[in-house]
């Protein structure tokens, strides 16, 4: 699959062909290979998470739909676990707590 193709595939929102493509399959390999099956957000907090902790996936730094020019960057990839690909982009903000204001007054 060329590259053209692939950029039309995102811009019409056909991510999951682009995910199943065999050039996003080789060019993930490689970045989980680069980095070393280790997720690099943990790593940078002094934690080693590898593939046998959880799993991993490979993040695009510049989203997809808004960059689809740098779908198939090697260096546009980074490898994190499932925790910290969903800190970025935010998908447990609405599980989190909010602080509950408290006042005295009844009124």
């Amino acid at each position: 699959m060329d590259l053209q193709t692939i950029k039309r595939l995102i811009q019409e929102g056909k991510l999951v062909k682009f995910y199943q493509c065999k050039e996003w399959r080789t060019l993930r390999l490689k970045a989980l290979e680069r980095d070393n099956y280790e997720c690099r957000e943990c790593k940078k907090r002094g934690k080693v998470t590898t593939s046998k902790d959880t799993k991993l996936e490979v993040h695009h730094i510049k989203e997809v739909k808004k960059h689809p020019e740098l779908a198939l960057v090697l260096s546009n990839l980074k490898t994190v676990c499932v925790d910290c690909h969903n800190k970025e982009h935010g998908k447990l903000d609405k599980y989190i707590k909010q602080k509950r204001f408290w006042s005295d007054e009844r009124w």
